[in-house]
């Protein structure tokens, strides 16, 4: 029986039977982190091999013979070019390799065209400008927006994609300056654009000429089963309506080899790769060659790369499927919940449905549950149906998942009752 056909009497018997497991979870004294998604330390292990690269051999030259303990190569060693090339199919000209974060090199894209623009004068001399920002999303992107006084407006984002139609009415104002996206496993529902969405923002027409689409390609390589998602190359399908220059596309290998000690990436036109090397010219001399020849020593290709993230799939697919087969047990029949079943990535997102995401997340965390805080997945932290949860199941062992899961359906479902009595 649901709890919408349940009378009261029935609500508060089986609110006191769920009351009665919450205390006795309670008492174990839990401390389970689910706020952030974070590699566990078993695919960090798999990247250890990573480290006797270069340093121990002492074999410091590229293949150029370049010695990489120098200066010299701003925009990145060719070899480790052609490893993000292959990943993301642009070629290498068309690659600038940064240091350990590609949100560092999305911060300083941003910093740049506040202060000296990216095809027109200075956004920060142009009045109020807006970002569009699709939602649920990736508070990062929002925290940068915020930091420097965008305007963020919402877009929903759909099954295939954010709302293509109401972006199209957005960017018809002038001061709609770009948009993030997170185009494959999006953070944090797990949904990859489709190719007619994909196709259909590289036709954007936007009536601002500094328009600029953050493309966030975090997760480029990281599918969880044999079934992968396929991203269409978003610069191929600008070829067509002559809009490359309005994308700029970030990755990195931060998942992939070690956070804070991987390799980012920015790849976009010849025009955006000039303005951008024009600016790096005056902020660096070179970044870390050495990780960047430590990366290409360990992973060699493309193949090696994907080898590599089918072991990381094997250690946190499980931890997947253990969340999504809770769901389906705990909180099936559509009064509940509703969840993303991603096929990579590092997320899952639930919406709530009959009672409050924040409410549910002050019961978790009553319990040593923490979740991503609730409202982080919308500009400004503000969830306008409070029901959004951000679950990122990679960083927990398969046992603390295991109970993790429990809790979260345990405390769904008092909260549902408590807002219905």
């Amino acid at each position: 029986m649901q709890y919408k056909q349940m009378n009261r009497n029935q609500l508060i018997a089986e609110y006191e039977r769920l009351k009665k497991e919450y205390t006795e979870i309670k008492g174990m004294g839990l401390k389970l982190d689910m706020s952030r998604g974070k590699p566990a330390p078993e695919q960090l292990d798999l990247s250890m091999d990573l480290l006797k690269q270069v340093i121990g051999v002492c074999d410091c030259k590229a293949e150029s013979g370049l010695d990489c303990r120098n200066y010299g190569v701003l925009d990145g060693l060719p070899e480790c070019k052609k490893l993000f090339s292959q990943m993301l199919e642009v070629p290498c000209k068309n690659i600038i390799l940064g240091g350990t974060s590609s949100l560092a090199l999305m911060f300083d894209y941003i910093t740049q065209c506040m202060l000296t623009g990216s095809g027109d004068k200075p956004w920060s001399r142009q009045g109020e400008i807006k970002f569009i920002c699709n939602v649920p999303g990736y508070d990062r992107h929002f925290s940068i927006c915020e930091y420097y006084g965008i305007k963020m407006i919402s877009v929903p984002l759909l099954p295939d994609g954010p709302d293509v139609e109401k972006i199209k009415e957005l960017i018809k104002d002038p001061s709609v300056k770009g948009m993030f996206c997170v185009p494959k496993y999006s953070n944090p529902s797990g949904i990859t654009y489709c190719d007619d969405t994909v196709r259909a923002l590289a036709a954007l027409r936007p009536a601002a000429k500094d328009f600029r689409v953050i493309w966030d390609n975090a997760y480029a390589v990281h599918d969880l089963n044999k079934t992968p998602d396929r991203l269409l190359n978003i610069f191929e399908a600008c070829k067509q309506y002559g809009t490359e220059d309005y994308f700029v596309e970030f990755t990195s290998t931060a998942k992939i080899s070690f956070p804070g000690g991987g390799v980012s990436c920015i790849a976009a036109s010849d025009k955006n790769i000039k303005m951008i090397l024009d600016r790096l010219n005056m902020q660096t001399i070179c970044y870390d060659k050495l990780n960047q020849l430590r990366h290409v020593k360990f992973f060699k290709d493309l193949e090696g790369i994907k080898d590599h993230m089918r072991k990381h799939a094997v250690i946190i697919e499980p931890k997947f499927n253990i969340v999504i087969e809770a769901f389906e047990r705990e909180l099936a029949g559509g009064e509940l919940a509703a969840w993303t079943k991603p096929n990579g990535g590092y997320f899952i997102s639930l919406d709530t449905l009959n009672c409050s995401a924040k409410r549910v997340g002050e019961l978790c965390k009553s319990l040593g549950v923490t979740l991503t805080s609730v409202g982080a997945t919308y500009p400004y932290g503000k969830d306008p149906e409070d029901k959004n949860i951000r679950i990122a199941p990679t960083f927990p062992s398969v046992e603390e998942m295991k109970k993790a899961a429990e809790v979260l359906c345990l405390c769904i479902k008092l909260a549902t009752i408590e807002k219905l009595v």
